[in-house]
C-alpha cells in the first residue's frame, strides 16, 4: 500500500505541478514532506514499540495513513497537499517501524532472511505496480485517484490487521521512558537540514543547514550519555555488524531513492512520454526487485549476507553512472536495460542487509533495530531528495520543471546521478567490511 503510493506519486508529479502551478522546489516538497515526517517519528516509534507493543502501533499507523490519504485526495491547494503528505508520513512511520519487528519476532532466526525477503518482495511489488497503474490512473482520472485508491487499500489493510494481527505477548523491557529532549533536537536538526536545502545557495539556506547539522550532533551527544536512550548510539559504537550494515543501507538509499523522481520527469519532459508510458518504463526496476528479493533472501540464510549485499551495491553504483549519460536521444530499450540492472542490484542488497541488521541485536531491541533500519532508509531518501533539491535550486531557481530548458534539466540530472554514483561507491566498503553473521 505504502510503496504503491510512493512510486505512483512520482509519476503524477508533472500533473500535480500543473494542477497547483508549483515551482520545482515546491514540487519536490510533495515527496520530501512525507519523508521528513516519517524520518521524525521512526526512532521514537521504534522505542515506543519495544515498550508498549508493536501490533497496537501498527494498527494505529494504518488508520492515520488512511485518513491522511483522503485529505490528500481532496486537497484544494499545493500547501494543503504538502501538509496532508506530512500527516501521511506520520502514519507510514508507525507501520514501517513496527511491521519489520512484528515479522522478525514471529519466526525463528534460521528463517529470518527468507521472511524478510518475502517482505521486501511485497514492498517492491507495490513499487512495481505503482508507476504503471499510477500512470494509467493519472492519465485517465487525474492524480487525485491515486489517493482514493490508497484510501481503499488502507481500509482493507486496517480491517485485516484488526481481525488477524494478535496483540504482542508480554514485554520484558522495563524501560518505560522515551527521551523527548533528544527527540526535540532530532526534529529541529532534521527539519532545518531539509528545509535549508530548498533555499540554497542563499546564506539563509546554508545557515539553516549548518544549524541542522549542529542540532543532530547535539542529539547524538545527548543520546550517548543516557542509560536508556531513544537512539542507542552504543549499537553503532560497539556493534560493527549493526553499524556498518546500517551505514551501507543509508548510503544505498541515498544513492538510489531519487531514481524514480528524476526519471519520471525525464521520461515525460525530455522523452515526451505520457504518464502511463513513463510508468511502463520505470516498472522494469521494481519488477526485478520483487522477483529476486525472496530468492536472495533465502540464499542469504545459507551464505554470508555481506557477499550478496556487496555485489548489489557495486551493481547499483554502475547503474547510476550509466544513468548520468542519459540524453534526449537515449533509446528507450537502453533505459529499460539500465533499470533492470539497477533493480537486480537492489534485490541483491536489500533483504540480506536487513537480515544482517535484525540478526545483530537481541529480541528486546527488535523494535529499535527496525526503527533505526527504517530510519536509515528514510534518512537516505531525505538526503537523496535534498541533493535533488540542491541541484534544482542551483540550476532552475524558482522556475517550474516544465519551464526550464531541456538542456538545463539534463545537466541537473546528469550531475545528480554522478553524485549518487560516487556516494554509492562508498557503500561498497561498509557492505564488505561489516563482518559475518553468527548463525544460531
Amino acid at each position: 500500500m505504502g510503496t504503491f503510493l510512493i512510486s505512483s506519486i512520482n509519476i503524477a508529479l508533472p500533473a500535480i505541478e500543473k494542477s497547483f502551478e508549483l515551482n520545482a522546489i515546491a514540487l519536490s516538497w510533495v515527496i520530501t514532506a512525507f519523508l521528513v515526517a516519517t524520518g521524525i517519528f521512526l526512532l521514537p516509534v521504534g522505542k515506543w514499540g519495544d515498550i508498549s507493543g508493536n501490533a497496537r502501533l501498527f494498527k494505529g499507523g494504518l488508520i492515520v495513513f488512511t485518513l491522511a490519504s483522503l485529505l490528500c485526495a481532496v486537497s484544494p491547494s499545493g500547501l494543503w497537499l504538502i501538509v496532508a503528505r506530512f500527516v501521511q508520513g506520520v502514519g507510514a512511520a508507525f507501520t514501517n517501524t513496527t511491521g519489520q519487528a512484528i515479522l522478525v519476532a514471529g519466526f525463528p532466526p534460521r528463517n529470518r532472511g527468507q521472511v524478510l525477503g518475502i517482505s521486501v518482495s511485497s514492498v517492491y511489488a507495490g513499487l512495481a505496480t505503482g508507476p504503471f497503474i499510477g500512470g494509467f490512473l493519472t492519465q485517465a482520472l487525474g492524480w487525485q485517484s491515486l489517493f482514493y485508491v490508497a484510501v481503499v487499500l488502507g481500509v482493507l489493510s486496517t480491517i485485516i490487521a484488526f481481525v488477524f494481527l494478535e496483540e504482542d505477548s508480554s514485554n520484558n523491557n522495563t524501560d518505560k521512558k522515551i527521551d523527548f529532549r533528544g527527540a526535540l533536537f532530532f526534529v529541529l536538526g532534521l527539519v532545518a537540514l531539509v528545509y535549508g536545502s530548498s533555499h540554497i545557495p542563499s546564506v539563509y539556506g546554508w545557515g539553516l543547514m549548518s544549524f541542522g547539522i549542529v542540532m543532530l550532533v547535539l542529539f547524538w551527544v545527548i543520546e550517548s550519555r543516557l542509560t536508556n536512550p531513544m537512539f542507542e548510539t552504543r549499537l553503532f559504537t560497539q556493534n560493527k555488524l549493526f553499524s556498518f550494515s546500517n551505514l551501507a543501507a543509508l548510503v544505498n538509499y541515498t544513492a538510489t531513492s531519487a531514481i524514480v523522481f528524476f526519471l519520471s520527469l525525464y521520461l515525460q519532459k525530455i522523452q515526451g512520454l505520457t504518464p502511463r508510458d513513463a510508468g511502463a518504463i520505470i516498472i522494469a526496476q521494481p519488477v526485478m526487485m520483487a522477483l529476486f528479493s525472496p530468492v536472495v533472501g533465502r540464499l542469504s540464510d545459507k551464505i554470508q549476507p555481506r557477499y550478496f549485499a556487496t555485489l548489489g551495491m557495486a551493481m547499483c553504483s554502475l547503474g547510476l553512472f550509466a544513468m548520468s549519460f542519459f540524453t534526449s536521444a537515449t533509446p528507450l530499450w537502453v533505459i529499460i536495460l539500465v533499470l533492470i540492472w539497477e533493480g537486480l542490484g537492489f534485490a541483491f542488497f536489500s533483504s540480506p542487509n536487513m537480515s544482517t541488521i535484525m540478526g545483530s541485536v537481541d529480541k528486546n531491541r527488535y523494535g529499535q533495530a527496525s526503527g533505526i533500519a527504517s530510519s536509515m532508509r528514510i534518512f537516505g531518501q531525505i538526503v537523496g531528495m535534498t541533493i535533488v533539491t540542491f541541484f534544482f535550486a542551483f540550476h532552475f531557481g524558482n522556475n517550474a520543471v516544465t519551464a526550464v530548458n531541456d538542456n538545463v534539466f539534463l545537466t541537473a540530472m546528469k550531475w545528480g546521478f554522478v553524485t549518487f554514483a560516487l556516494i554509492s561507491v562508498v557503500g561498497i566498503y561498509f557492505s564488505f567490511t561489516r563482518g559475518n553473521v553468527k548463525r544460531d
